[in-house]
């Protein structure tokens, strides 16, 4: 199994700033997205911001300008850089990755998602 391991999660004010990091572990496996989901209160889960392939960044229309998504393929981590935080940002955030693992294939695998507050 692919195990994700998330920090960075807090409360800041709006306007300030947070990291999020993900790092993916678990034995051999190849990473073909990963990326970072959030849900707020009484929301459905939405995406914030993926790569793929370790090329193609994807960002929600809401968080575009204000949010980089970096990653380390050495390592297996990703981190989301998160700027100008407004309180609509207030979520859990929830890492995920795409992999396949030999004798398994391709699946999603979910972090168990962090608490990003942003007080107005």
């Amino acid at each position: 199994q692919v195990q994700l391991v998330e920090s960075g999660g807090g409360l800041v004010q709006a306007g300030g700033s947070l990291r999020l990091s993900c790092a993916a572990s678990g034995g051999t496996f190849s990473i073909e997205a990963m990326g970072w989901y959030r849900q707020a209160p009484g929301k459905q889960r939405e995406l914030v911001a993926t790569i793929v392939r370790g090329t193609t960044t994807n960002y929600a229309d809401s968080v575009k300008g204000r949010f980089t998504l970096f990653r380390d393929n050495a390592k297996n981590t990703v981190h989301l850089q998160m700027n100008s935080l407004k309180p609509e940002d207030t979520a859990v955030y929830y890492c995920n990755c795409n992999a396949w693992r030999p004798g398994i294939g391709t699946r999603n695998y979910w972090g168990q998602g962090t608490q990003v507050t942003v007080s107005s």
